[in-house]
């Protein structure tokens, strides 16, 4: 089964837990803290691999995730770290971040690797907070989530050559006869369900073929077998237009090249100006003769015309010598765009009522994540984390100086440019007295 497209869902591990411990050995007192940090929880990876060549793993398993942090011990011991994840994907595999709509990498090597998922980071344990003022704290933080991803795989034969043309154009004959390739040949339209690749050879030269399944009139909105399977020549340097000059299925051959047109415009306007060859097909038939003065009357100045037979073979040797001389001056392989990551902020103030803000972003989250809302210090250790990311000074700039900051679950109080404990957002959220 050929798969170019599926949806996963990738979770990075969870950092372990900061532990709260203190030193109890016999002869010492007053020991003080000596809890360990938690390990960071481990990444998820893409990595291309030029051994497969199909997304159909995928279709069995859709969910993936990481191994989380040990927690932090006694005596200082730190959690262990979350192993990484590592998940093979063909080469020629888009992956794009479905949340944002955003394309985060093009796996065009063998090996290529592409963090999709950070591992969160661990908690703190209580010896980080020992200070001269406060000698026995009772706090940790927890470990960091690890991050989610919804991720869409879609899948872009990586081939120099595509071949392109109606049902029963003898694309799938043409391409068992100059490689050695064994795609499906018989005498009825659509014997070709999934893009077949083939390697053919010029002398010294390789390039890779790529044989896509045909395409009729209306393949832009579905008909026949649709479209979608155009993207694997989105990324070729050449097409080869295979045309049936023998007419016999009752169609006009030029009326057929301009079906093709439309539809390859239909479906990605650059590709109307790719650089093509037109090849018509089946010149051991007498029909052909007179087709092929009719395209090269109607298209001779806009393309290069060869005559051939995938059949007999006749015809080939020219055409192979003419592909391999255009592939080594055309550009490389186009490739998808990544483009630049979006900065994103690290927290913003929205107004809900006249006197009240909700503090939300990538760094309020891990900070909210991290608290443990049943312990005093730990709070007065949000607050202070607030004070120094100028919260309230952010807060008066957007015009209040007095009002109520929501961050998380908890409710502060806004005086000036400090901030004092008020209440829960919701009184059942936690069972916690503040400080």
């Amino acid at each position: 089964m050929f798969v170019d497209h599926v949806i996963i869902i990738v979770q990075a591990g969870s950092g372990g837990n900061g532990s709260v411990h203190f030193r109890r050995e016999r002869f010492i007192r007053f020991g003080g803290p000596d809890g360990g940090d938690g390990g960071r929880g481990g990444s998820i990876y893409l990595q291309g691999d030029e051994n497969m060549n199909t997304l159909e793993h995928f279709l069995y398993q859709r969910q993936f995730r990481a191994a989380s942090g040990g927690n932090g011990g006694a005596n200082r011991r730190h959690g262990a770290k979350g192993r990484d994840r590592v998940i093979r994907v063909p080469i020629g595999t888009v992956i794009q971040d479905v949340a944002n709509d955003t394309v985060l990498a093009d796996m065009t090597e063998h090996g290529q690797r592409v963090l999709v998922a950070r591992g969160g980071r661990g908690g703190l344990g209580n010896v980080h907070f020992a200070t001269p003022t406060h000698q026995v704290p009772r706090v940790a933080d927890f470990g960091e989530p690890g991050e989610v991803a919804k991720l869409q795989l879609e899948l872009k034969l990586i081939a120099e050559v595509g071949l392109i043309g109606l049902p029963n154009a003898g694309k799938s004959t043409l391409l068992a006869a100059v490689t050695r390739a064994h795609p499906k040949i018989a005498a009825y339209p659509f014997t070709t369900l999934e893009p077949y690749l083939g390697i053919a050879m010029v002398g010294d030269r390789t390039f890779a073929i790529a044989d896509i399944p045909g395409l009729i009139e209306g393949a832009h909105e579905g008909v026949g077998l649709g479209h979608d399977f155009l993207r694997h020549i989105q990324r070729t340097r050449l097409l080869l237009h295979l045309v049936d000059g023998s007419g016999q299925e009752g169609r006009d051959p030029l009326e057929d090249i301009r079906v093709i047109e439309y539809e390859l415009e239909a479906f990605d306007p650059e590709l109307i100006h790719r650089p093509r060859l037109l090849v018509i097909n089946k010149s051991d038939l007498p029909e052909t003769t007179d087709t092929v003065e009719r395209v090269r009357a109607a298209f001779g100045t806009k393309y290069e015309v060869f005559l051939i037979s995938a059949a007999t073979h006749h015809g080939l040797e020219p055409l192979l010598n003419r592909v391999a001389e255009l592939l080594d001056r055309l550009p490389p392989t186009p490739h998808t765009i990544v483009p630049s990551p979006k900065t994103v902020p690290s927290y913003m103030l929205t107004p809900i009522t006249q006197n009240l803000l909700r503090c939300e972003g990538p760094l309020i989250d891990r900070l909210v994540a991290q608290t443990d809302f049943r312990e005093r210090d730990a709070i007065e250790r949000l607050r202070q984390r607030l004070i120094r990311e100028r919260i309230p000074q952010a807060a008066a700039r957007s015009g209040m100086s007095h009002g109520e900051i929501q961050v998380g679950p908890a409710v502060w109080r806004l005086e000036e440019s400090r901030i004092f404990w008020s209440r829960w957002e919701d009184e059942d959220a936690t069972t916690a007295t503040p400080g």
